[in-house]
């Protein structure tokens, strides 16, 4: 049985080791963010890896001749000048070279070895469906970690139930990819055993991340495994969001209009007979024995978590936003556009990041760490990739819509530069973007007494009251 609260896997390091460890050690699901733990791995160990907690970590790796290349290769002692760009790992494409492969499974080892690290607590990664070419390494790296549990929602994982199966009996595995346009499968695979001897490994859990009953029951049902439980996410949960049902419509604002059809009704997730867990303003103090008396096993709680002292946020991000909550003045904007996989995505109107228009038309486009590409077919029949957010030139040459370019925003770069591990271009920082869920009041309810600052402890604390 797996514990009442899951804390939610945020964004590009805000979800790290760190803040999954905190929550792990208290007895809940502690989860790390799957999403670019390669880039976080390269830049940490480029600007030195202080408290030499990730060569600790590598240390530990199974292939120690793959985590000393990485480390000679990336690992600058003291750390690399200010002034100096990251160097960064190769896009990671549909048949990744033997490097790429070798870091996306160690970085993924190196993430959930830590946050298991001193403790028998429960640690948890979360995927995103929508970024499929380092899935099966980054499952494999965590399977060799001892993950206890996956999670992926961001479309219909349905893939990942076998593919734990496989990895965690040290068999080859694959996965289809989603390639737009394509007339033929593509797929993409690993083999454990060409990394070295496999070690005795178990197969974690699968959490699917749904926000209707159909997908929960055609998952129940369809998937190519067993799938174990559901996380339940409304439309006021941080990060990206579900579409609504049926046509898009906007507010004036240009938000995603959510109608009846949206609405989460519980007894129908009851009737599918696995345990689920809400998600979605369930952060705050009797939210738990709420969704309990609904039948749900527990609550995913994110926003709350995001502000905490162990989460990956600089710590500057964190002051400024507990500042303005305790103010009454942040505004949480649902932007239909922004984020390149076409999903709604919750963006923080922080004056400053790039969500502020005059810091998002100078930055300009750039796409140079292709995270959220698109795969697609090329004319020739092979396989391309590209991104609404890259220069609409290059986006329109690769055949894809102009109309999808309009106020896409680069969350790869600007995601990395909320994390603390920002790119210097011309002598300048990336501009960051701050992502969470709408319900605040979960922050500020973790603000006992009027404090300036609180950990998950405080967090878990008033959850479980």
């Amino acid at each position: 049985m797996l514990p009442p609260i899951i804390q939610g896997g945020m964004g590009v390091g805000v979800s790290g080791w760190c803040l999954a460890r905190a929550v792990a050690q208290l007895g809940q699901l502690g989860v790390v963010s799957g999403t670019a733990l390669d880039l976080l791995l390269t830049r940490q160990l480029q600007l030195g890896d202080p408290g030499g907690n990730l060569r600790r970590a590598l240390a530990a790796f199974p292939y120690p001749e793959i985590a000393a290349r990485i480390l000679d290769r990336y690992f600058i002692p003291g750390g690399k000048a200010p002034e100096a760009p990251f160097k960064t790992p190769q896009m990671i494409s549909h048949e990744p070279g033997r490097p790429t492969r070798e870091l996306v499974i160690a970085s993924s080892f190196v993430a959930i070895h830590l946050a298991k690290e001193g403790h028998t607590g429960v640690v948890g990664l979360n995927l995103l469906e929508k970024i499929q070419t380092p899935t099966l390494l980054a499952l494999y790296g965590a399977i060799l970690a001892g993950v206890n549990v996956v999670l992926m929602g961001a479309g219909i994982p349905r893939q990942i139930p076998k593919i734990l199966d496989d990895l965690a009996a040290g068999q080859p595995a694959e996965m289809r990819l989603d390639v737009t346009g394509g007339t033929e499968p593509v797929f993409i695979r690993v083999d454990p055993s060409e990394f070295g001897p496999l070690p005795a490994l178990t197969r974690p859990f699968f959490l699917a991340i749904v926000s209707s009953p159909v997908l929960a029951e055609n998952l129940r049902r369809k998937a190519s495994g067993r799938v174990d439980g559901f996380v339940v996410e409304a439309a006021i949960a941080g990060g990206h969001n579900a579409p609504p049902r049926g046509p898009m419509q906007l507010t004036p604002e240009g938000e995603p209009i959510y109608g009846e059809r949206d609405r989460i009704d519980p007894a129908k997730f009851v009737e599918i007979g696995l345990p689920f867990w809400l998600a979605g303003g369930y952060g705050r103090i009797g939210k738990l024995r709420e969704a309990r008396a609904l039948g749900a096993q527990g609550i995913q709680v994110g926003t709350a978590f995001a502000f905490c002292e162990e989460s990956g946020f600089e710590p500057e991000i964190k002051a400024n936003i507990i500042s303005a909550v305790k103010r009454g003045d942040l505004k949480i904007h649902t932007d239909a556009v922004a984020s390149p996989t076409g999903f709604p995505f919750k963006v923080a109107q922080v004056q400053g990041s790039i969500a502020d228009p005059a810091v998002y038309q100078e930055r300009g486009r750039v796409c140079d760490l292709g995270v959220l590409r698109e795969t697609y077919q090329k004319p020739d029949g092979g396989i391309g990739f590209r991104c609404s957010a890259e220069p609409e030139d290059i986006y329109i040459s690769k055949g894809g819509d102009p109309t999808q370019t309009a106020g896409r925003m680069c969350l790869c770069n600007s995601l990395c530069a909320s994390a603390g591990i920002a790119q210097i271009r011309d002598g300048d920082k990336e501009p960051q973007l701050i992502t969470i869920g709408d319900d605040l009041e979960a922050v500020r309810e973790s603000l006992l007494a009027g404090r300036d600052s609180y950990t998950a402890a405080d967090v878990i604390e008033r959850l479980l009251a």
